[in-house]
């Protein structure tokens, strides 16, 4: 394998589809968001993407079986006749620059021949976060923009970067004459956070008006803040124990005068 590629596992027509896309990054908010989607909606797959820039090794299932890792489409036909969804998620980002672009431009290229005029992309905006998470938007136009704003994400920060392929999208969407939005949830980073991915899809169906029920990551958000808890009981006990020790040491110190 020498370059990206997409195979189709099946053809499909769809309606001014719109392309949400949520690959592994900060807190795994886009994963998390968009897996959420795939699972709730009971989408279909339709094609898998392979690339030379993903990390050199396989995945082994229970059966000992092996696979590339690789990204995956998977579509959705809205019952309500508006815009049906393409969705794109996978095992991980590209390891080089050279690869994040080659698969950010094959993504867009894959769009198009479905006709895609809108792409949504997510990912996580590092915070130390105190309450709800808050989403911050960027577009490629003040129309798309305002309709993020409107369902309660704010303004991303002058020269904040957006990194990856969720950025990169945006950047190379205009080239493609399509309409790219990024939604990114407030996240610590460290740990899978569906707090985040909750925040962010309750922009996205306010947006897209997709009926689709968000209680299901309430659990996986419970587990999280489990987590995070004992994490910081953790570290406060590092940080009594490094006291404790200074302290002893200090003691120790004899002067001569």
């Amino acid at each position: 394998m020498k370059e990206t590629f997409i195979k189709e596992r099946a053809k499909t027509e769809l309606e001014n589809p719109i392309l949400i896309e949520g690959l592994p990054g900060l807190g795994l908010v886009g994963k998390i968001a968009t897996g959420y989607l795939i699972k709730k909606l009971k989408t279909k797959k339709f094609a898998h993407l392979y690339s030379p820039h993903f990390p050199y090794y396989v995945l082994v299932n229970r059966k000992g079986s092996v696979r590339l890792l690789h990204g995956a489409f998977y579509f959705w036909k809205n019952p309500n006749g508006r815009n049906d969804l393409i969705f794109f998620t996978g095992d991980s980002q590209a390891q080089t620059i050279e690869g994040q672009y080659e698969i950010a431009d094959c993504i867009l290229n894959y769009a198009l021949q479905h006709k895609v005029k809108m792409i949504v992309t997510i990912g996580g905006y590092r915070m130390e976060v105190k309450d709800d998470p808050k989403v911050i938007a960027s577009a490629t136009n003040e129309e798309l923009l305002n309709k993020a704003l409107k369902a309660k994400a704010i303004l991303s920060s002058m020269g904040s970067p957006i990194v990856g392929t969720a950025g990169l999208i945006l950047g190379l969407a205009s080239f493609k004459n399509i309409e790219a939005l990024c939604l990114l949830g407030e996240t610590r980073g460290y740990l899978p956070d569906p707090k985040a991915a909750k925040s962010v899809l309750e922009v996205l169906k306010t947006m897209l008006d997709i009926d689709v029920d968000l209680t299901g990551l309430d659990e996986e958000i419970e587990n999280a803040d489990k987590m995070i808890t004992r994490l910081q009981k953790i570290e406060e006990k590092r940080v009594l124990q490094a006291e404790e020790v200074r302290k002893g040491e200090n003691k120790r110190i004899t002067y001569i005068s």
